[in-house]
């Protein structure tokens, strides 16, 4: 038993012990649950093999992930009928699941945030699979292109790139100043600070849109319908930042 527990031990430490087998080599046969608990003792261990358990289950479950909030959740969400703006049920993060991207980016599209561009000489490729973006992806750059059509594009990608940044950076100071708004309600004789933090929310949630619309902007700078979305960024940025 003591050997069997150290090797038990250890495997779950190492985060291993799913689908372990006997440690004599010749031998097949995989511990069940039951075995494991008559071995192991320590709760703390026990603890880390019942979430790899866990874990386990919802990687084999294809229609089952984790939130994606970068910050830290542990929610299992159904992905059945999300699609791209699924809000997590605990902490309220908003996702895609018809791509890894880790938050909902309307409305740039999923093939938006897939695709990365050189901006020497603007060849496209997968971020995924680092090929080429042709012939299995959908668009295609040719990389001989003018010194000075690369120098154009360079300018052009940092130019979205800063204004994209910017607004994640606002984006972020939004969620600061909503936190702080929260915690000063929590004072005594302050006034209700409702509209003020639904106020913030919508801050966020603007930012987000700008920061997206540029990425969808930057791709799809040659479409017929880029002056109508230009004059709508436009006009989300003037009243965000009124705001």
């Amino acid at each position: 038993q003591p050997c069997w527990n150290e090797y038990l031990v250890t495997r779950i430490e190492q985060n291993m012990v799913v689908n372990c087998t006997c440690p004599i080599s010749e031998c097949l046969a995989q511990p069940t649950t039951a075995f494991i608990y008559s071995i192991v003792s320590s709760k703390e261990i026990i603890a880390k093999y019942e979430k790899a358990l866990l874990r386990c289950y919802v990687e084999c479950c294809s229609n089952l992930t984790w939130c994606t909030n970068p910050q830290g959740c542990d929610q299992i969400l159904l992905k059945d009928g999300l699609g791209y703006g699924a809000a997590c049920s605990k902490c309220s993060w908003i996702s895609c699941f018809n791509c890894n991207f880790p938050e909902a980016h309307y409305p740039a599209s999923c093939s938006h945030m897939s695709r990365m561009t050189c901006a020497k000489c603007s060849h496209g490729f997968c971020w995924r699979c680092l090929k080429p973006w042709r012939p299995n992806h959908k668009d295609y750059y040719n990389c001989s292109a003018m010194v000075s059509k690369a120098a154009w594009q360079e300018k052009r990608f940092q130019d979205y790139n800063e204004k994209c940044t910017f607004h994640h950076h606002a984006r972020e100071f939004a969620r600061s100043l909503r936190n702080s708004i929260s915690s000063i309600r929590e004072m005594p004789k302050i006034r209700n600070l409702t509209f003020v933090l639904d106020a913030c929310k919508v801050l966020e949630q603007a930012r987000k849109v700008l920061a997206y619309s540029c990425v969808y902007s930057y791709y799809n700078q040659d479409t017929e319908s880029m002056d109508i979305v230009e004059q709508q960024t436009e006009s989300l940025e003037l009243l965000t930042n009124a705001l």
